[in-house]
């Protein structure tokens, strides 16, 4: 029954969401563990608190996927390119998105959360990211595959 605020209907919208995307939570979760890490051994990323952690691992899974859809998209049209022009575009457009993600990520951050959190600068994040998403697919992959 909703109350006079319509935070139940809202809860139950939030969880039908996270029944229909298992996979994307349990990303969020390894985001939150690598973050941690990375935030415990490495002195450039910094986070003041747990919840920043966690709210940090959502606006990066959420940037992230966006990111790979649009990296998706280049892609396709690098490979459908049939000149060298066409080719060498695709190729700056790789690397655009590529580099402009992590300067993304890091403006983001800094708007979003201010000096609460950091990620260091464009290299620690660029490793940042790269370890999230090989943690990631790691973690599907063990958890899909039955073991031996």
């Amino acid at each position: 029954m909703p109350n006079h605020t319509g935070r139940r209907p809202r809860l139950r919208s939030a969880l039908r969401w996270l029944r229909r995307r298992p996979a994307d939570v349990i990303d969020i979760f390894v985001y939150v563990v690598v973050l941690n890490l990375a935030v415990e051994y490495l002195p450039t990323v910094l986070s003041e608190t747990f919840t920043l952690s966690l709210l940090t691992a959502v606006l990066l899974k959420v940037v992230l996927e966006a990111v790979l859809v649009l990296k998706g998209e280049v892609l396709a049209r690098f490979r459908s390119a049939r000149t060298r022009r066409a080719k060498a575009a695709g190729a700056v457009m790789l690397w655009v998105v590529a580099a402009g993600s992590k300067l993304l990520v890091l403006a983001l951050i800094d708007l979003v959360f201010g000096d609460a959190v950091s990620l260091g600068g464009f290299v620690p994040v660029t490793l940042l990211v790269l370890g999230l998403l090989l943690s990631s697919a790691t973690v599907r992959r063990l958890l899909v595959e039955p073991p031996d």
